[in-house]
């Protein structure tokens, strides 16, 4: 993978808080599953699956453009586009991870109608997107050979409506010791603090947007839950309780 990164990325962050989730579920949790499916990719990412956009800074969104507009509804819709490489299955499960939001919060993805702001799903080398609503149709990247897991397409669409890595939030270092020994030398950067919106939400090790213990690692944890170093970190099941509070907090649902 390219790993020019540049610290230039409009943040949202939120964090979480859900029960612990055990056994087969967490082991092969989201970083894990999205670094394999990236590797070798060209792309410019900053930490592993965020797309470096053109239009956005490291500062915060102090405006209501870089939110999906919420309709006299008082539902939040975002129009996509599924790429017709996806065979039927895969279109299901990237659906049946969209409805997940519908379940839970304000938020709706409606299939592309001529809006101008759209996803486009596209299978385009890794599991990535950009951060945040972009202008015009901005894509998301779910590879057909590495991607189709639920808590890893709603990983990417928790980025495209603006919330970023749990593990980079401002307040981590209560909660977190990053041991950057441990972590590739390129790769230094994707574990740097981000001055975030936390949404006045409490960090949360089970977050899907929480990247696990060896994320990045050239040799032993990268990520060591404190106080208590065997908490368990990163799942690749689907959005914690933690992280639909903070998509209604931050859409006011």
């Amino acid at each position: 993978m390219d790993h020019r990164f540049v610290s230039a990325v409009l943040v949202l962050l939120l964090g979480l808080t859900q029960p612990s989730l055990q056994g087969e579920d967490v082991v092969a949790d989201v970083s894990t599953m999205i670094i394999e499916a990236n590797k070798g990719m060209s792309h410019m990412l900053l930490e592993g699956d965020v797309a470096m956009p053109t239009t956005r800074n490291a500062m915060k969104c102090l405006s209501q453009q870089c939110k999906w507009p919420k309709s006299a509804s008082g539902l939040v819709e975002v129009p996509y586009k599924i790429s017709t490489v996806f065979q039927s299955h895969q279109v299901n499960t990237i659906k049946t991870a969209m409805n997940g939001f519908a379940t839970q919060t304000c938020i709706r993805f409606v299939p592309y109608a001529g809006q101008t702001n759209h996803l486009d799903i596209q299978s385009n080398g890794g599991c990535w997107s950009l951060l945040g609503r972009q202008r015009g149709g901005q894509q998301v990247s779910l590879d057909t050979s590495g991607c189709m897991s639920n808590g890893v397409i709603q990983h990417e669409l928790l980025h495209a409506l603006g919330f970023y890595h749990e593990h980079t939030r401002s307040d981590r270092d209560q909660y977190i010791r990053v041991n950057f020994e441990n972590v590739r030398p390129d790769n230094t950067k994707d574990f740097m603090k981000q001055d975030t919106n936390n949404l006045n939400t409490p960090y949360d090790y089970s977050s899907v947007m929480h990247y696990g213990k060896y994320a990045f690692s050239r040799g032993g944890e990268t990520i060591t839950p404190i106080p208590d170093p065997s908490a368990t970190i990163g799942q690749r099941v689907g959005m914690a309780k933690v992280d639909i509070e903070r998509v209604n907090k931050l859409y006011e649902c």
